[in-house]
Formats: C-alpha cells, sequence, structure tokens
C-alpha cells in the first residue's frame, strides 16, 4: 500500500520492486525518435524540390541546419541512453504518473509540434503558424519542466541528470536554430 501511494505521488525510490508499463516506456520511446527520422528523410525527399535544390550540395547547408542536426543527435542520443539507463542499469522505478507527464509531453507537445514545423517550413508564409508553434512549444515546456522539478529533482543520479541536461539543451537548441532560419533568414 506505501509503494503503491508512493508511486501515485511521484516518489518511487531506487530498488522497488513494481512492474513498470511497458507499453507507455515503448511509446515514449518511438515518439522521441520519429520526429528525428521523419526529418531525415524529409531532407532527402525535399532534395528535388526547387525550393530545396541547395541540400544536394552540403557546402551550401545554412549554418542552422548543422546546429539542428548536431543538436538534435545529441539530444536524441541522450534520451536514448536515458531510457536504455532505466530499462537495463538504472534500477530506478519511473512511477505511472511520470510516464503519463512524458507521454503528453511527447504525444501532446513534441510529436505537434514537429509537424507545425515541418508545414511552417515548407509554407511560402511561416508566420501563419508561429502561434500554434509558440503555444506547443510552451505547452511542452511546462510538461518538461513539471517532470523534472517534481520527479527528478531528487531522485537522479549525476549521470541521469546529465542525459536531461543534454537532451533538453539539444531540443532548445535545436528548436531555436529552426526558429532563426524559418523566420529570421533573409
Amino acid at each position: 500500500m506505501a509503494t503503491d501511494l508512493m508511486l501515485q505521488k511521484g516518489q518511487a525510490s531506487r530498488g522497488t520492486s513494481v512492474p513498470r508499463p511497458s507499453r507507455l516506456r515503448t511509446v515514449n520511446l518511438v515518439a522521441s525518435l520519429t520526429p528525428g527520422i521523419i526529418f531525415t528523410f524529409g531532407l532527402l525527399f525535399l532534395r528535388t524540390n526547387r525550393n530545396f535544390l541547395w541540400l544536394n550540395s552540403p557546402s551550401k547547408y545554412p549554418w542552422q541546419l548543422w546546429s539542428m542536426a548536431i543538436s538534435g543527435i545529441l539530444a536524441t542520443s541522450a534520451g536514448v541512453g536515458d531510457w536504455f539507463y532505466h530499462q537495463y542499469k538504472g534500477g530506478c522505478i519511473v512511477c505511472p504518473l511520470e510516464r503519463k507527464y512524458e507521454t503528453l509531453a511527447l504525444l501532446g507537445g513534441g510529436v505537434p509540434l514537429f509537424f507545425f514545423m515541418c508545414t511552417a517550413s515548407l509554407s511560402s508564409k511561416p508566420t501563419a503558424f508561429l502561434i500554434p508553434v509558440l503555444v506547443l512549444v510552451l505547452f511542452t515546456t511546462v510538461l518538461i519542466c513539471y517532470d523534472e522539478f517534481v520527479f527528478h529533482r531528487r531522485r537522479c543520479l549525476p549521470w541521469e541528470t546529465l542525459l536531461h541536461r543534454i537532451l533538453v539543451v539539444g531540443q532548445a537548441t535545436a528548436w531555436l536554430a529552426w526558429m532563426h532560419w524559418c523566420y529570421a533568414r533573409s
């Protein structure tokens, strides 16, 4: 009973033997990998579009694309590393409430945000998508902050905290580079 109460409040401790819901764990991993995979294939697909012919010559890539690629790879690697750490090495129980907020941030914020970003990138008038993009960024940021400050603040070891920081800073850097490319380029 005490363990159930701790899990509901997000206060599970290391070593608590409570089964973790594998379906949401897998959904979260797939949701975190989806934007990077679609982005890569999208770039390959767009190489034949007359507005994106520059994709055929890496020397013509804008610095924002390089920044998105590097920070996105770092963020995704940290996210996958954190997922595997929790899955196989950490011995840390992720409570159902925390898993719910992670899923909400990924599926309710991150994935829709990515699709709005893609649409804005392809649009001749990207400013039409600015408000939805900013709303989704704020929504996702609130959920990430809640997750970090409520569930991770005291529980995480230094290695986990480092992975979380790389993930969050990498995502933020990639998003800011995209914002500059989409809205500030001449």
